[in-house]
C-alpha cells in the first residue's frame, strides 16, 4: 500500500511517500518540505532517495497550491516516483489536537471532519493548519481516503488524577481545560521501537520517554499506555524548550503583565517565543549553539542547560515513582538523539535508581539507535530515532485495511 503522509503547519507542510508492504517492511519513495507557505515566494525542497535534492521556487498562496505542487513532482519523468497518482492508496495526516473524542487514529468522514473543526478552539495554531491539507487532498484527489493521526491520541489513557488540574472542576465541564499532551505519535512510536530494541516485553514494561527538541515531553508508559506526560492543556508545560518556558509559578504572569503592562497577546508570546533556552541563555534556542557558547565560557548559556537537564532528572524521578520503577529510557528527538551532554546530565545522580551510562558509547551517539547504558545497568537507557511519519503510514493502512474488510 502507498501511502502519502502530509504534516501541515500553518506556513509550510512536510511530506514522506512510503510504500508500505506491512508494518515493518517498507520504502521510503520520497519525501520533502514546503515551506513559506502564503508569502510572496515559497519553496518546495524535494529528495528522493539516492538522488541530489530538487528545490523549486515558486508562488505557494496557499496548502492546496502546496500540496498539488508535490502531487505533480511525484509524477514528474525527471524526479517523479510514481506513474500516476491513483497509485497513492490513501494519505495520512498528522492533526495536532484531538481533544477527549479522539482515542486513536480515525478515517475522515463528515463526522470526523467536523469534530476536529470544533477543537479548533484548543489548538488554533494546528488543527486550521491540518484541516486545509485533507481540503486539498479531497480536492485534487477525490476518492482517496484521508486518516487522521492525532498527537494527542496516544496520552487517553491518562488517568483522570494525572489529567485533571487542581482548579474549579466547572472550568473542566465547561471548557474541556484538562491535561491532553503532545508528541503522542512519537512517544508511542520509540516507546515499542526502544522496547524491542533493548529486549524489553511491551505489554510487561516500565518506560520513560523524552522527546527532546525545540518542543520537549517526557511520558511514563506503563505496559506499553501512556500513564503520565510533561506537557499539558498545550505544550506551553513541563521542561523548558527551545522558546517555550515550560512550567512556571502562574502568579508571574499577572505580576509581569503589570510590571511590564504587557496585554495578554504580549505575556503568551513571551512565554512562548522568548522564553526558554533563548530567554535563560540570550543566545539562542538552537541547544547545538547553545553548547558551544557553554564551552565557549558563557555563563548563561551554562545555566539554560544546566536548568533543562535538572527539569529533565526531576521528570525521571517522578516517574519512576509514578511507575513503580523503571525498565527502560529512552532519549529522541534533535536534543534527545544528537546531544550527548544532555543525556548523560540529565542521567548523573540518579545511580541510585540502577541507571549506569557508558559514557565512551554515548558520546559517539548521533542519531541512531543505540543503548548507552554500559551491561550491568539495572534500568536499560538508549537513543531511538523518532519516526513519526512512519508511524502515521502505518496508522493510515491498517485503519484503510480494516475499511475494506
Amino acid at each position: 500500500m502507498i501511502v502519502l503522509v502530509l504534516n501541515c503547519g500553518s506556513s509550510s507542510l512536510k511530506y514522506q511517500v512510503l510504500d508500505m508492504k506491512s508494518e515493518k517492511e517498507f520504502d521510503l519513495l520520497a519525501k520533502g518540505l514546503v515551506e513559506r507557505i502564503g508569502e510572496k515566494m515559497g519553496a518546495l525542497t524535494h529528495r528522493v532517495p539516492g538522488q541530489d535534492k530538487h528545490v523549486v521556487e515558486m508562488p505557494i498562496p496557499d496548502h492546496t497550491v502546496g500540496i498539488k505542487a508535490v502531487l505533480e513532482l511525484l509524477v514528474s519523468k525527471e524526479h517523479g516516483v510514481l506513474e500516476s497518482l491513483s497509485q497513492i492508496d490513501a494519505v495520512g495526516h498528522r492533526v495536532a489536537h484531538g481533544g477527549e473524542y479522539f482515542k486513536g487514529s480515525a478515517f475522515v468522514d463528515a463526522k470526523a471532519y467536523e469534530e476536529i473543526e470544533k477543537l479548533c478552539v484548543l489548538a488554533p495554531l494546528h488543527n486550521p493548519a491540518n484541516l486545509l491539507g485533507v481540503k486539498a487532498v479531497n480536492e485534487l484527489m477525490p476518492g482517496t481516503p484521508n486518516v487522521t493521526v492525532f498527537d494527542t491520541a496516544f496520552h487517553q489513557t491518562v488517568p483522570d488524577y494525572a489529567y485533571t488540574y487542581a482548579i474549579p472542576y466547572e472550568y473542566y465541564k465547561k471548557y474541556a481545560v484538562r491535561r491532553y499532551g503532545f508528541h503522542g505519535t512519537s512517544h508511542k512510536f520509540v516507546a515499542a521501537r526502544g522496547a524491542e530494541f533493548a529486549g524489553i516485553d511491551l505489554e510487561n514494561s516500565r518506560i520513560i520517554t523524552c522527546h527532546l527538541g525545540n518542543g520537549s515531553s517526557i511520558s511514563a508508559v506503563k505496559d506499553g499506555r501512556c500513564i503520565d506526560t510533561s506537557m499539558g492543556f498545550t505544550p506551553q508545560e513541563g521542561v523548558p524548550m527551545g522558546t517555550r518556558s515550560g512550567s512556571i509559578d502562574t502568579t508571574i504572569i499577572p505580576f509581569l503583565a503589570a510590571k511590564e503592562n504587557m496585554t495578554p497577546a504580549q505575556m503568551e508570546k513571551m512565554l512562548n517565543k522568548q522564553s526558554g533556552l533563548l530567554g535563560i541563555s540570550g543566545v539562542s534556542s538552537d541547544c547545538r549553539d547553545i553548547e558551544e557558547a557553554a564551552k565557549a565560557g558563557n555563563p548563561r548559556a551554562s545555566l539554560a542547560l544546566n536548568i533543562l537537564c535538572y527539569s529533565i532528572k526531576k521528570y525521571i524521578g517522578a516517574y519512576s515513582a509514578a511507575l513503580g520503577g523503571v525498565d527502560l529510557i529512552v532519549f529522541t528527538g534533535g536534543i534527545g538523539e544528537n546531544s550527548a551532554p544532555t543525556r548523560r546530565d540529565s542521567c548523573d545522580g540518579l545511580e541510585y535508581l540502577g541507571i549506569k551510562i557508558d559514557n565512551e558509547i554515548n558520546d559517539a551517539t548521533h542519531g541512531k539507535d543505540t543503548i548507552i547504558s554500559t551491561p550491568d545497568s539495572k534500568v536499560k537507557v538508549c537513543v531511538i530515532a523518532t519516526n513519526e511519519e512512519l508511524m502515521i503510514a502505518r496508522d493510515t493502512m491498517n485503519i484503510v485495511k480494516n475499511l475494506k474488510k
